[in-house]
């Protein structure tokens, strides 16, 4: 017997069910056919990824704009690096 999968709109609605507190989380397993711990997991992706749905597209993209400015210069630092440490060894630095 494999591991059963669940559908993101699946895991949505119990998430969701749990959230409003109308049930307890043993009535929800019992209605969905899903462990407690499972019901509790899922509600806790919920609560802590719903901040992230509102963020703007705008602070996405200039969030990874800064992270690969960030990259790049980390690159160009080492690769100065490099540059010199060549120059000291071939005697092109004094």
């Amino acid at each position: 017997m494999g591991r059963r999968r669940y559908s993101a709109k699946f895991k949505a609605t119990v998430a969701l069910e749990a959230i409003k507190g109308q049930r307890t989380a043993n009535e929800l397993a019992q209605e969905f056919g899903v462990h407690v711990s499972q019901i509790n997991l899922w509600k806790r992706q919920l609560i802590e990824s719903a901040p992230h749905l509102f963020n703007s597209r705008k602070d996405r993209e200039a969030k990874k704009v800064e992270q690969e400015k960030e990259r790049l210069y980390r690159k160009v630092g080492q690769l100065q690096v490099e540059v010199d440490w060549l120059k000291k060894k071939t005697g092109l630095l004094d």
